[in-house]
Formats: structure tokens, C-alpha cells, sequence
């Protein structure tokens, strides 16, 4: 009763500098941002993954669909559960952007079987951002160590051109809590391992303990001993 009074008889208005329009009814059920809104919303398609064979895994309005393809018969399979989708989505009245969605072939030899969904064919993609993190087809992260770098670099160069000061105590803080995390976001899953992509990021922290006074003429090994920092670069 609870959740059903709060979904029910809603109204609302935009105010401008104190002028408000009128009220007006709100006919969708769920509200979007609100925290109670995705908790029904994933009451919604719950269902979603009855009678598929093929793996699933969804946050909010994005699933994603995979299975390894060792056969032609796998091939079907997967396609079985994808026509399976087509009355879900129509009796539910929550149609597939068939345009946004892609197959992204993954393995040397992998036979690129084309997919069909809502009676459109498929596009093929090479490289999709996920919640926030590019993968490509073939799991490196070399494009996504660029785009970090270049996040945190645009904040970094912020910082020095709107911060006077050099002291430790505050560009360090600045740097930990602005710069870093655009370096650390989801790296458990994406943690490059070649050595150009870990320059890629180190070349950020190296600029960074630069600017602070007194540790431009230190190696960069001490800068980061007295700043209590880590690095991802390893000895040869």
C-alpha cells in the first residue's frame, strides 16, 4: 500500500526564480533518479531471463546477452533467446533501440555469426563503454588507459591554473581526491599490465608531484617515498 500510494496521484511543476508553471499530473509509474525507482524497475524485467539458455546480466536499462559459440548449434541457441525477447518486450511495452544494440564478436576464431533481434539485423562493434569503462573484443584496456590519462591530466592542468599555492598540503589532497580516482574508477576490472599503458597512467602522477614545492629537482622514486604515493611501473 505504501509503494503503491507513493507511485499514485502525482503532480509536479518547474519554478524559475520563484515563477512556477502549472501542476501537472505525472502519468509514468516509476520516477526516474529516485532510489526506490530502480528497485521496482529491476522488479519490472526480473523476468526477463526465464527461458533463456544464453548468459545475462543487466544493471537498469542496459542487459547484456552472451554465450560462447563453439558450434552452428550454439549460433541458434542464442538466437532462439533473442527472438525470445521480441514478445517480451512487446507484451511489457518496452521495446529494444535495435540502432544501440550491438554484437561485439569476441576470439581469434570466431565464426561472426549475424544476429537478429526485433526482425533487424545486428551492427557489429569492435569497442562499446560500459557503465563507464571501454571494452574492446579483444579485453585490452589500452584505449581505456588513454581515456583516464586524459580525464585526469584536464584536471590536473585545472588545478594548476587555478591553484596558486604549491604546498604539499594542498595540491596533494587536490590531486587524491580529484585527479586519482579518474585513475582508479573500476580499475580492478580493466588494470592494464602492458608497460606502455601503465606509463600512460604513471606519466599523470609523474606531472602531479612535480608541481609541489620542493620536489621538482627529486627522483621520482623519492617524490613519492615523501608523499606516501605507490607506483604501477615495475623493475625490469
Amino acid at each position: 500500500m505504501w509503494v503503491s500510494n507513493w507511485l499514485s496521484y502525482r503532480k509536479q511543476r518547474v519554478v524559475i526564480n520563484g515563477t512556477h508553471s502549472y501542476w501537472v499530473t505525472v502519468t509514468s509509474l516509476v520516477p526516474q533518479g529516485s532510489v526506490l525507482g530502480l528497485i521496482l524497475f529491476n522488479i519490472f524485467i526480473n523476468d526477463l531471463v526465464e527461458g533463456l539458455h544464453s548468459k545475462i546480466s543487466f544493471f537498469a536499462v542496459y542487459p547484456k546477452l552472451g554465450k560462447v559459440i563453439d558450434t552452428e548449434e550454439d549460433s541458434i541457441l542464442l538466437q532462439r533467446d533473442l527472438d525470445k525477447l521480441d514478445p517480451w518486450s512487446e507484451k511489457w511495452q518496452m521495446r529494444f533501440n535495435t540502432d544501440k544494440c550491438k554484437v561485439m564478436h569476441m576470439g581469434r576464431n570466431n565464426a561472426s555469426h549475424p544476429y537478429i533481434l526485433n526482425g533487424k539485423t545486428l551492427g557489429n562493434t569492435d569497442m562499446e563503454k560500459d557503465l563507464g569503462i571501454l571494452v574492446n573484443s579483444k579485453i585490452r584496456c589500452k584505449k581505456q588507459c588513454q581515456a583516464a590519462a586524459a580525464k585526469a591530466n584536464k584536471i590536473m592542468g585545472c588545478i594548476k591554473r587555478g591553484i596558486d599555492a604549491r604546498d604539499e598540503n594542498i595540491v596533494l589532497p587536490l590531486y587524491k581526491s580529484l585527479v586519482r580516482p579518474h585513475m582508479e574508477y573500476c580499475v580492478q576490472f580493466w588494470a592494464p599490465v602492458n608497460k606502455a599503458d601503465i606509463a600512460e597512467l604513471e606519466r599523470v602522477q609523474r606531472r602531479a608531484t612535480k608541481v609541489i614545492t620542493g620536489m621538482r629537482d627529486l627522483q621520482y622514486p623519492e617524490r613519492l617515498s615523501k608523499l606516501g604515493l605507490f607506483t604501477l611501473e615495475k623493475d625490469d
